[in-house]
């Protein structure tokens, strides 16, 4: 469990960094090989993913396949690790938390 919450938090920073202002491709690289060598991915698909990564800096746009590699690794988590990681709360306990609120405590 711990492996795979660590996997979800750098899923978390390469989505961050793609949506984000500074879209540094040394720091998607960073997260898809960190990511490849967490989950022991066999060299040939280390191969490809860097090879990708080279090809997007060279044409300046991120490669899809790179993209499909990372939702691939989120759609195989646990849906609860991945909530942890990108600070979703689930929406029964803030349901509960929000029953528990007397009237007349306002």
């Amino acid at each position: 469990m711990g492996g795979e919450v660590y996997q979800a938090q750098v899923l978390r920073n390469f989505f961050d960094t793609i949506t984000g202002t500074d879209r540094n491709l040394t720091r998607i690289y960073m997260c898809v090989v960190s990511l490849a060598k967490l989950r022991m991915e066999p060299p040939e698909k280390m191969t490809f993913l860097i090879d990708q990564l080279r090809k997007s800096r060279q044409k300046r746009e991120l490669s899809v396949d790179i993209i499909d590699y990372m939702c691939d690794v989120a759609r195989d988590l646990e849906i609860t690790t991945v909530q942890t990681a990108f600070g979703v709360r689930d929406v029964n306990r803030v349901a509960d938390e929000f029953s528990g609120i007397s009237l007349d405590s306002l």
